[in-house]
């Protein structure tokens, strides 16, 4: 089996200790036996199937939503905890299972940093299901695409051909914004936008390329959001969707290829290297070799700390979309009390929701939908 291994090289995150993660290249999925690789990333090679838009074999929808019921005592928790933090705290969380949920602030308008390249992970999807894109498609690196920051390309000698499911992977797992950047181009910004716009976020919005000028005119309040901008309650829907695999944002049934999909794309945001927040006090294996319980996109500036994450409790998946703004801390490394406050807003919710902690097998993370429709063992 042919690896490449890369280990997280952003500057911002010097002090801070990240578990090397493994990347598999797309281009030999024949020689893979895991079952996102098989299913997903060589549409029409590796198993015959397509993830356009034919609905042969299409799964039966998934089961309705549990009724969200508020956790007031869980909301007065996470008060004190923002009340202590030096900066400003908003969050919205979610139990998939059971339907509670926790929250400060969800409907509030804030600066996303990275965790909205999470509408480029939903724009890929949909995309891929009509079949204007495939994981396996080729993209070319080139000198005046790369841009500094987070990430690893910026960093390689060009032209390098790497696979959309491999940008969109090094976007996911390491930030990286040269990749995002690349993905963007190939995507369309308009088209990433009219996605959200169809999912139902009306409050978030991707404005640019990461540091390259617009060369639209921007809205009045780009500026203050700077990359993009959404609500906690909004980008939590994403993870939802995710989590979920309701890929169809009309709300009709699941293509054939909608479940292997989402495992693709889950798959990238479990192996995400920055672990300093949400995930910091509910997970310490190397999860890049056990596999992880969490699945989550994290964004960071001078004074913003955010993170948007998936975990496999005991109790049912959880979704948890954190955000801290005007940070007092602008240390870049794993003492930032931003991140700090966020792994106590992580532990906080899991203890109270799933106090015996979390099961990576809990979630079928290769295929969301056959857990949605398993049939119970009696």
């Amino acid at each position: 089996m042919q690896r490449k291994v890369f280990k997280a090289m952003e500057s911002r995150h010097a002090g801070s200790r990240r578990p090397t993660t493994v990347l598999v290249s797309y281009t030999d999925c024949m020689n893979y036996s895991s079952l996102w690789l098989r299913f997903v990333l060589l549409p029409g090679v590796c198993l015959g199937i397509s993830l356009g838009p034919a609905r042969v074999m299409a799964q039966a929808p998934a089961q309705k939503p549990a009724v969200q019921q508020e956790d007031q005592q869980l909301d007065q928790q996470l008060r004190v905890i923002a009340q202590s933090h030096h900066g400003h705290v908003a969050l919205f969380a979610h139990n998939l299972k059971t339907g509670q949920t926790a929250s400060l602030d969800p409907d509030l308008p804030v600066k996303t940093a990275s965790v909205i390249k999470l509408g480029i992970l939903l724009d890929s999807a949909e995309q891929i299901r009509a079949g204007q894109a495939t994981l396996a498609e080729k993209l070319v690196l080139t000198r005046e695409n790369q841009v500094g920051g987070a990430g690893v390309l910026g960093q390689l000698t060009a032209p390098l051909t790497l696979t959309l499911g491999d940008t969109l992977t090094l976007m996911v797992i390491q930030s990286d914004n040269t990749a995002t950047n690349m993905a963007i181009d190939r995507l369309g910004l308009a088209h990433i936008n009219a996605t959200l716009r169809a999912a139902g976020l009306n409050q978030t919005v991707f404005y640019k390329k990461v540091s390259v000028p617009s060369l639209e005119p921007m809205p009045a309040d780009q500026p203050l959001f700077g990359l993009g901008k959404t609500t906690p309650r909004e980008i939590a829907s994403v993870m939802e969707r995710l989590a979920e695999c309701r890929l169809a944002l009309n709300g009709t049934a699941p293509l054939a290829g909608d479940g292997p999909l989402c495992g693709a794309l889950l798959h990238m945001l479990r192996n995400q290297q920055d672990r300093d927040s949400l995930p910091r006090y509910l997970e310490s294996l190397d999860t890049s070799e056990h596999g992880s319980a969490i699945g989550n996109k994290t964004g960071a500036l001078d004074q913003v700390r955010n993170d948007v994450a998936l975990i496999a409790t005991k109790a049912g998946p959880v979704v948890i979309a954190a955000f801290t703004w005007e940070n007092a801390d602008q240390r870049w490394n794993g003492d930032n009390e931003a991140e700090q406050t966020l792994a106590k807003v992580g532990q906080a919710i899991v203890r109270q929701w799933s106090p015996e902690g979390l099961d990576v097998d809990a979630f079928s993370w290769e295929n969301p939908l056959a857990q949605a429709h398993a049939v119970p063992q009696h």
